[in-house]
C-alpha cells in the first residue's frame, strides 16, 4: 500500500483547513468522550439500580456491539448522500441519549440508550474521515488525520476526571444531562458551519446502476488492499489493547513491579502516544512514503516490548522505554489513516473508512479474551511476546497489498 498513486483534493485556505479540522476534531473529542463517560460512574450506577458489574459491562458490549454493526451501514449513506448531516444527526442523537441516562431510573432503559448512543456513534469514522478527504488541502491531510486521532485520544482523557467532578458537585444525573447539552451545543454549533463540511457524492451515473454499484462496493470492500487495511487496524488494535488492559498485571507478574510503578509505566506510553499523534501528522504531510514509516514504527516497538519482557528494566528506563514506544504507536496512526486513504476511489471514503474501521472492535472484543487467557494458562511473559507478535503482523500488513490506482467511482459496469 503505498500513497503515490493519492489523488489531491483541490489546495485550500489554511484559514478553511484549519476551520475544517477544528469542527471534525471537536465532533470526535465527544464521539470518544461519551465511550468513557459511563465507565467512572460504575459504583454509583450499581447501587443505583440494583445490577452488578457484569451487567454494567453489558451496557458496553451493547455501546461496542452497536457501533461496529453501523459504521459501514452508515458509511454507505456517507457516499451517497453526504457526510455533514449524517454526522451533524449522530452527534446530536448521541448527546441526546446520555442527556436522557440522566433522567432514568431503570437498568433496562439505560441499556435501550446505550444502544441507541453506540448506534449513533456509529456514524463519526466514515463521515468524518470522508469530510476530511473532500475538504482539506492535501499538503494538509497528513496533520489534518493526525488531530483528529489527537481529539478523540483528548477526549479519553478528560471524560473520566470531568464526570468524576460534576458528579461530585451536582450529583451524576445532572452531570450527564450537562455533558449531553453540551453535545447538542456542539451540534448546533456543526450545522451552522455546515456549509464548510464538504464530502463526494456519487456521481448520477453511478447513482443510476444501483445493482452495479452495490456488486462494484462489495468487491472493492473485499479487494486485496482494503482487507490488508482492514487487518491493519485489527492487529494494531490488538497489540495496543494488549498494552493498555494487561501492562500493569504482566510487569507485576513476571517482573514483580509495583503496580503504581507500572501504572506509571501505563500512563508513560499513553502520553507518548498522544505525543507522537502530533508528530506522526507532521512526518505525513513531509513524506509519501506511509507504508515505511509505518513498517519501521512497527519493528521498532515489537523489539522494544520484546525487551521489556526479557530484562528487568530499572523504573528510569522502564518509564523512557514505555514512553518511546506510545511514541511509536502514535507515530503510526496518521501514516495509518493515509494508506487507507491511498487506496480509496474518490467518492468512497465512507464506506472504506467505516469498513476499515471496524477493526477497531474486532480488535477490541478478541484482544482481551486472548491476553487473559495467556496470563491464566500460560507464563506471563508471553503476553509481551504476544503484543510483539501481532505488532510485526502489523508492519506485513503494510507491505503485502498490491500496488492498486484509485479510480473514480462514475461507472461501476
Amino acid at each position: 500500500m503505498t500513497a503515490d498513486t493519492q489523488a489531491v483534493p483541490p489546495a485550500g485556505g489554511a484559514f478553511s483547513d484549519v476551520k475544517v479540522i477544528s469542527l471534525i476534531g471537536v465532533a470526535h473529542f465527544f464521539s470518544h468522550f461519551y465511550i468513557l463517560l459511563l465507565p467512572p460512574l460504575f459504583p454509583v450506577l450499581r447501587e443505583q439500580f440494583g445490577v452488578s458489574f457484569l451487567e454494567l459491562g453489558l451496557i458496553m458490549t451493547i455501546f461496542s456491539g452497536a457501533t461496529a454493526s453501523t459504521q459501514l451501514p452508515f458509511g454507505y449513506l456517507v457516499d451517497r448522500f453526504g457526510a455533514r448531516w449524517i454526522l451533524i444527526g449522530g452527534l446530536a442523537l448521541e448527546a441526546l441519549a446520555f442527556l436522557l441516562i440522566g433522567f432514568g431510573d431503570t437498568y433496562w432503559g439505560l441499556l435501550a440508550l446505550m444502544a441507541v448512543a453506540g448506534v449513533a456513534n456509529g456514524v463519526y469514522h466514515p463521515a468524518d474521515y470522508a469530510i476530511l478527504s473532500a475538504s482539506v488541502s492535501g499538503a494538509r491531510m497528513g496533520r489534518a488525520f493526525s488531530l483528529h486521532t489527537f481529539a478523540g485520544f483528548a477526549g479519553f482523557a478528560v471524560a473520566p476526571p470531568l464526570v468524576i467532578f460534576l458528579s461530585e458537585m451536582m450529583g451524576w444525573r445532572s452531570a450527564l444531562v450537562v455533558c449531553g447539552i453540551a453535545g447538542l451545543v456542539t451540534a448546533a454549533a456543526l450545522l451552522i458551519s455546515a456549509q464548510s463540511l464538504h464530502t463526494k457524492r456519487k456521481t448520477e451515473e453511478g447513482a443510476a446502476k444501483p445493482a452495479a454499484a452495490s456488486a462494484s462496493s462489495r468487491a472493492l470492500l473485499f479487494s486485496f488492499p482494503i482487507l490488508m487495511c482492514l487487518g491493519f487496524y485489527t492487529m494494531t488494535a490488538m497489540g495496543s489493547g494488549g498494552l493498555n488492559n494487561f501492562l500493569v498485571s504482566a510487569l507485576n507478574l513476571v517482573h514483580g513491579t509495583e503496580i503504581p510503578v507500572a501504572t506509571g509505566a501505563l500512563t508513560g506510553y499513553l502520553v507518548g502516544t498522544t505525543i507522537g499523534i502530533l508528530f506522526g501528522g507532521y512526518l505525513a504531510d513531509k513524506t509519501s512514503n506511509h507504508n515505511v514509516v509505518a513498517a519501521f514504527c512497527f519493528f521498532a516497538t515489537a523489539v522494544m516490548i520484546a525487551m521489556v519482557a526479557t530484562v528487568d528494566l530499572p523504573e528510569p528506563l522502564l518509564l523512557a522505554s514505555l514512553t518511546a514506544q506510545g511514541i511509536m504507536h502514535g507515530m503510526i496512526m496518521p501514516s495509518r489513516d493515509m494508506i487507507v486513504r491511498s487506496v480509496t476511489p474518490d467518492g468512497q471514503y465512507g464506506k472504506v473508512f467505516g469498513f476499515v474501521t471496524t477493526g477497531f472492535s474486532i480488535g477490541g472484543i478478541v484482544s482481551p479474551m486472548i491476553f487473559g487467557f495467556i496470563l491464566d494458562e500460560f507464563a506471563p511473559e508471553l503476553v509481551f511476546y504476544a503484543i510483539a507478535g501481532f505488532m510485526i503482523l502489523s508492519m506485513f500488513t503494510v507491505f503485502t497489498s498490491v500496488r492498486w490506482r484509485r479510480q473514480p467511482a462514475a461507472d461501476p459496469a
